[in-house]
This record gives structure tokens, sequence and C-alpha cells, in this order.
């Protein structure tokens, strides 16, 4: 074969189209790099806001709090004493929660806020059997200790009602069995030992914090209920809830037993480790997270290249017509370039109408060109047709997030089938002869003829 035939080869054509299809493959991870980084901003300038406002809020407890004064001897058999504290979970723990959950924006970032309001409520059983061996126990000390994983959320006065009486909280220094701030409610007369029903308790808590709010099921029986006004609530923690949800709201109620986690009925000091683990709550999600969306479209770039490319090749074999591979290349630009105009403009507006800009836009300008290639209306229209349902087929898939992987799969299976049967009609190995080479045969077999005619004398 000549130089200039194996140049305007289906070969050499196939072999360019798969190499520049791979190096279109280095500006699409550019892509994909700069939406990790832009989310990566994103979520910094969030967590910005939070900390202005308040950060996600855990919450655990009440746990009554009891000193006590343990005595030994040592190993000159002398008396030394040695401080503790006894703690004690509810009997019953019952927390109604009410968010009302807000948006606040910082340019074109966006946050979720909440204000909560807590009415907690249960009761701690007789305390009048506890005996600790060589130790003085302190009733007349007791506290209650309510842990806050950020107490800049509290926006009311905590007023604590226990035992009939109601007590104000002061804020005290880290609790070393949670992550976060106690909030210590001083009992002036102690507690009475005598009581024979245990002891009431009952306070409203108004909480702030951003996206997330949990909270530790420390009684022994923990019923808690949230409600507000999100549609799209994610539960998190260590069980899950009953739960109704609407196009506006949502209520969710769990149910925690003392054998349904590891929380004992009551410890000394920190024996009992950490249990920030041991939760509950809602997650307020947005359900339109752009980034998220534009990271899955960027990972389809590489069937719209091919698909592309493949009509722009069957175009120029079954028609005879030549593209320059610069014009491969400049198409293929194009559709790297739809996702980050899909990016750039879907940060400013909806996702849905900034795909719709993109796409469009897109589809306009590799149309456009393109017949300016084919110069004819019809083959342009089929192209103009493709591009429209690939389009769409993405947007299809972006949005059915739970069956994505199987329309997907589907949707390509049935793309290379209409590959593979479109494809059948072309000779791979014999293309039909252009004029040049008819003539080239011709001359071929006159020479021939004429090498081998008989003489005649």
């Amino acid at each position: 074969m000549s130089t200039k035939k194996f140049s305007q080869s289906l070969t050499l054509k196939g072999i360019f189209i798969a190499v520049l299809t791979l190096l279109l493959l280095i500006p699409s991870a550019m892509i994909q790099n700069l939406i990790s980084e832009r989310q990566t901003r994103s979520n910094k300038t969030i967590a910005t806001i939070n900390e202005k406002w308040s950060l996600s809020q855990t919450v655990c407890g009440p746990v009554l709090v009891v000193p006590f004064t343990t005595t030994g001897l040592n190993a000159e058999q002398k008396t030394f004493t040695t401080e503790h504290k006894l703690y004690i979970t509810p009997a019953e723990l019952t927390v109604n929660t009410r968010l009302f959950p807000e948006k606040r924006h910082y340019g074109i970032y966006e946050a979720i806020l909440y204000k909560s309001e807590n009415h907690i409520r249960g009761h701690f059983a007789p305390i009048e059997q506890t005996k600790i061996a060589n130790s003085t126990i302190h009733f007349d000390k007791a506290y209650i200790a309510l842990t806050i994983s950020d107490l800049r959320g509290v926006t009311k006065q905590l007023d604590f009602k226990f035992g009939g009486k109601t007590y104000a909280a002061e804020a005290s220094g880290n609790s070393n069995f949670i992550d976060g701030k106690q909030l210590i409610i001083n009992l002036a007369e102690g507690i009475d030992t005598n009581s024979k029903d245990g002891y009431e308790f009952d306070c409203q808590l108004n909480l702030n914090g951003s996206s997330q709010i949990n909270f530790i099921p420390i009684g022994q029986v923990s019923k808690v209920e949230m409600a507000g006004e999100w549609k799209a609530p994610s539960f998190v923690g260590s069980f899950s809830p009953d739960y109704k949800l609407t196009d506006k709201d949502f209520t969710a109620s769990w149910s925690v037993l003392s054998f349904n986690r590891s929380i004992p009925e009551s410890w000394v000091d920190g024996q009992v480790g950490n249990i920030s683990d041991i939760s509950l709550g809602v997650n307020l999600i947005d359900t339109v997270d752009h980034y998220q969306q534009n990271m899955r479209s960027a990972k389809y770039a590489l069937m719209f290249i091919v698909l592309t490319f493949v009509v722009f090749f069957f175009v120029e074999v079954l028609t005879k017509k030549q593209i320059h591979p610069i014009q491969y290349l400049l198409v293929g630009i194009a559709l790297i370039l739809f996702y980050s105009l899909l990016l750039s403009i879907s940060e400013q507006i909806n996702f849905a109408i900034a795909y719709l800009i993109a796409s469009v836009a897109t589809i306009a300008l590799i149309t456009t060109y393109a017949h300016s290639i084919f110069k004819n209306k019809s083959q342009t229209g089929v192209l103009a047709l493709i591009l429209s349902i690939l389009y769409v087929f993405l947007y299809v898939i972006l949005q059915l997030e739970d069956v994505a992987l199987l329309i997907g799969s589907v949707g390509l299976f049935v793309i290379l089938a209409i590959i593979m049967y479109l494809s059948k009609k072309i000779n791979w190995y014999k293309p039909e002869e252009s004029n040049d080479d008819v003539e080239e045969k011709v001359l071929t077999e006159n020479e021939t003829d004429e090498t081998y005619r008989p003489k005649v004398y």
C-alpha cells in the first residue's frame, strides 16, 4: 500500500481517533480536579459560616453526678483518701425536638443552619441503696451534668427542674465520657436519699447548630422524637427511627432500651470510656449538591467523546468526506468545555437550568461546526439528534441515583448494539474504491494485456 493510501486508510484514522480520545482524558481529569477544588473551597466557606453560628450539635444527658471519698491504706499502713465521682444515668429519658432549618448564603456558597427547641424530661431511680465499699458518698454535693458539643449554640438561660425545684445551669469544663462542654446544675441541698419515687427532671433547651443534631440515648429507656420543616433528612447514628416524610417536613421517633446500647446504668470516673459513637439524630442534607452532580457527569466524558467521534467517523466513511484531525480535536475540546461551563453556571443558578443552558450551547456549537464540514442538513440533523439524546440520557442518570448504574449499563449496551449494527455495512478490509483507484486499476490491466499479448508477424 502506498503512503498516500495508508494515510487515508480506515485503520490509520481509527488509530488517530483512539489516540485523540485518550489524550482528551487529560483535560477531562483536569475538569474533575477543578470540581474537587471548588467543592473543597465550598466546604471551607460553609465551615466558616457554621463556625460563626454554631457547629453540629450532640447532646448527652442529663447525668446525675455524686462525689464520694474512698479511704484506704498505703504500703506504710497509713490511711489515705481519694476523691471520685459516681455517674448515674436516668431510668427514663424523653426528648422532644422541633427543628427550624434555614439556609445562609456567603457569596455563591450556601450553609444549612438550624434553630431547635428541645424539651428534655424523665426521672432517675431511687438511690437509697447505693453503697460503695470503704467510701463515703456525698449526696449533699450531688449535681446534674448536661453535655453539649458546642455551648455557643445555647441561646437561652437553661432552667433545670429537679425534684420539684428549679435550678440554674452553669458552664463547666470538658466531659470525661463524651466530646463536648458540660453544663452543670448544682443541687443546692443535694438529693434526698429517702425518696421512694425517684427524682423527676424537666428542662427546655434552645439550641442553635448547623447541618446535624444528635442525642446520646443515655437513659435506661430513651425515647426521642424529632420534627422539622425539611423534606430530605438523613437519619444518622447507631439506631434507625420510625419516620414519616412529606414534601415539606418530617417526623421521626426512636425508642432505645438499656440492652440496645453499651452504656451502663452507672459508673465511676471515666470507666465508661467515650460514648460519642452511640448516638442517634438527623442530618439536614442538601438534596441538590451540584458539585456531586458535576463530578458524576464529568465521569461520563469518555462516553460522549467516543460516541461523537464515532458519528463523525461513520459520516466520513459512508460519504467519503475527509474530516481533518484538527476538526476532530476541536469537536473534542468543545465536548470537554461542556463540563467547565456546567460547573461555572451551576454555582450561580439551579443545576437543572445550568445543565440545560450548557448542553444546548454545546450541541449548538458542535452541530453548527459539523454543518460546515458535512455540507448536509440531514447528516447534521442526525448528529444534533444523537447529541441531544446523549445529554438527556446523562441528565436522567444524574437524577436517578439509586438505579443510575443499571440505567447507565443498559443504555451503553443499547448504544454499542446500534454501533455494531451500523458498522456491519462497512467493508473494513476493502472499502469502496475511489475513481483514482479505478483508473489506476484499468491502467494496470492495460499494461498487463500489452505485456502478454502474442506478437503477430
